[in-house]
């Protein structure tokens, strides 16, 4: 394998940078905090916090809870400060292959609504498909009084820092969905792949790490795309292109891995190897009668062992995640895999799994509505106030 690859990119989902955004994180994390913690958390000093939680209050995000206030000797007494009924909503789109998942969320991160859009989306031109996107998301809409003040959207594939999808596996070719959207609906929207979506929803929820005392976190995603990405101290990035995975076996030399080790890639190697099967499920059916085709599963669970134990040792992750089909839909295939990373990479790696693909698509869904939120919140704001 070659590792003259696999740098991480430029951060597709950042941590909070802006003194409101890193007081926002940390009022939404605690629930009720006090200016002087925020203080000390955050490293601002009194009067940078002091104007960032003024200017979330005049937003409506934040309010004081003037019934907890305390006094502690002379001087002002310390009212601390908590969210507030969200003053807006924001959309979450997490597209699938054969359903997209559809959902608004309070500034908190709670869904207020959610819905599917049930299509196969190889079989609608992406013109179609986008409409149906739009219009599940006035479905959804329809009679709140708070507005939609932005949208984030994941897909497989490659997506450009524009929000241009390439997405062999869904039929898209510089599908510009993110234009699309934000012309149909007047507000910011981002676009990104879902597999560092993942990152940025666990990134969303925990605590501001102190600077460079960030523990890197690797995730390796391995579903009808197949794909990496790391969150350090800046965010979460995408990691392309993956590591090569030579196997004479599936006969995969010369082509990306990205390609061979992806669920339809599989499959595909399968039926060049004369075995014609379906989908995932069916394959590892036949695996149970069938020790050739169990073979090749095994070996697919190994390569993408050998691809991640790669990836740890380039970029040295504390925590490893690996989610999709490859691990939850073949039984044996978590074991195969963790051995050959253990082996790799010692037994020092916290290695987990997600183990459903419900949990993955909330998770990225709501990762991609509340980025903007998080990021830089009080440029919402102009959205919101004009007639």
């Amino acid at each position: 394998m070659s590792t003259s690859a696999n740098q991480p990119s430029t951060a597709v989902f950042s941590r909070p940078r802006t003194p409101a955004a890193k007081c926002l994180h940390l009022i939404r994390t605690r629930q009720i905090i006090a200016r002087s913690e925020l203080v000390i958390a955050t490293g601002l000093s009194q009067p940078t916090v002091t104007r960032a939680v003024s200017a979330l209050i005049d937003t409506g995000l934040v309010h004081e809870r003037t019934d907890l206030s305390s006094a502690r000797g002379r001087g002002r007494p310390t009212i601390p400060v908590e969210l507030a009924p969200s003053p807006w909503l924001h959309a979450g789109v997490a597209i699938g292959t054969t359903s997209t998942y559809i959902a608004l969320y309070d500034s908190k991160g709670r869904t207020f609504r959610d819905g599917h859009v049930n299509r196969n989306v190889a079989d609608v031109s992406p013109e179609d498909f986008v409409e149906y996107v739009i219009a599940g998301l006035h479905q959804l809409t329809n009679g709140l009084a708070n507005p939609l003040v932005s949208v984030g959207v994941t897909s497989s594939g490659r997506v450009s820092s524009e929000g241009v999808v390439d997405a062999p596996n869904l039929g898209w070719h510089n599908l510009d969905l993110a234009d699309r959207l934000r012309y149909q609906f007047s507000v910011p929207v981002i676009v990104a792949s879902a597999v560092p979506a993942l990152l940025a929803a666990e990134m969303q929820s925990t605590e501001l790490p102190a600077p460079g005392e960030s523990e890197p976190v690797l995730n390796l995603f391995a579903d009808d795309t197949l794909g990496a990405a790391l969150g350090d101290d800046v965010g979460v990035h995408s990691i392309a292109p993956l590591p090569e995975a030579e196997s004479e076996l599936l006969n995969t030399t010369g082509l990306a891995t990205e390609e061979t080790l992806s669920t339809q890639g599989f499959l595909r190697r399968l039926r060049d190897l004369g075995h014609d099967l379906p989908t995932l499920d069916a394959t590892v059916r036949a695996g149970e009668s069938t020790p050739q085709v169990r073979e090749l599963l095994d070996e697919r669970a190994r390569l993408l062992g050998r691809v991640a134990a790669e990836l740890v040792t380039i970029h040295r992750p504390t925590t490893l995640v690996i989610c999709g089909s490859a691990f939850t839909g073949d039984p044996h295939a978590p074991k195969l895999f963790a051995e050959v990373v253990r082996n790799a990479a010692g037994r020092g790696l916290d290695l987990r799994m997600i183990p459903t693909h419900r949990e993955i698509v909330r998770a990225v869904a709501r990762a991609a509505a509340l980025d903007q939120l998080l990021r830089e919140p009080l440029k919402l704001t102009p959205e919101i106030r004009q007639p």
